[in-house]
C-alpha cells in the first residue's frame, strides 16, 4: 500500500464528510415520521468513517494500477462522479430539506457507486469488494430516504412549509 496515495483518496472523502458536519439532521429531521427500522443516530458517523476508509483503500488499490491497466482511467472518473454525488446529497436533503431532491440524488449516487464498484472490480477485485459495504449503505440510505418521503407526503410536496 502506498500511504500517500491512500491519504489523497481519504482527503477526497473530506468534502463529503464536511457536508455531514455542516448540515446536521437537526430538529427538522427529528420531527419527521420515520420507519421503525431507522438506524440510531450514533451509527451514522461510525458507518461513514468505516466506509470512507474502505473507499480510500479501494481508490488507492486502483490508482496503483495506472499505467498497467487501461480501465483505471474510467474507474477513477466514476470514483470522482460518485464522490460528487455523495457530497451533494446532504445539502439537498438536510440543507434544502428537499426529500424528493434527495431521492433523485441518492438514486444517481446508487448508480454511481454501483458503476464504480463494477469498474473497480475489473481493475482489482479487492477494490471492488471494498465498495460492497458502501453500496449496501447507500441502498439502506435510499430506502430510508424513500420511506421518509412517503411517510411525510406534505413535506415532500411542499418543503418550504416544513422549514424549521
Amino acid at each position: 500500500m502506498d500511504i500517500w496515495v491512500f491519504l489523497v483518496f481519504l482527503l477526497a472523502c473530506g468534502p463529503s464528510a464536511a457536508t455531514g458536519a455542516m448540515f446536521s439532521p437537526g430538529e427538522w429531521y427529528r420531527s419527521l415520521a420515520k420507519p421503525s427500522w431507522t438506524p440510531p443516530d450514533w451509527l451514522f458517523p461510525v458507518a461513514w468513517t468505516t466506509l470512507y476508509i474502505c473507499i480510500a483503500l479501494a481508490g488507492e488499490r486502483v490508482a496503483r494500477q495506472a499505467g498497467v491497466n487501461p480501465a483505471v482511467g474510467i474507474a477513477l472518473a466514476l470514483f470522482a462522479v460518485q464522490m460528487g454525488l455523495n457530497v451533494l446529497w446532504t445539502p439537498v436533503f438536510f440543507g434544502l430539506k428537499r426529500l424528493r431532491g434527495g431521492m433523485v440524488v441518492l438514486s444517481l449516487l446508487w448508480l454511481g457507486v454501483a458503476a464504480t464498484l463494477v469498474a473497480f472490480w475489473r481493475v482489482d477485485w479487492v477494490a471492488g469488494a471494498l465498495f460492497v459495504p458502501y453500496l449496501t449503505w447507500v441502498t439502506i440510505a435510499g430506502a430510508l430516504n424513500w420511506s421518509v418521503m412517503t411517510l411525510n407526503p406534505d413535506v415532500a410536496k411542499n418543503p418550504d412549509a416544513a422549514r424549521a
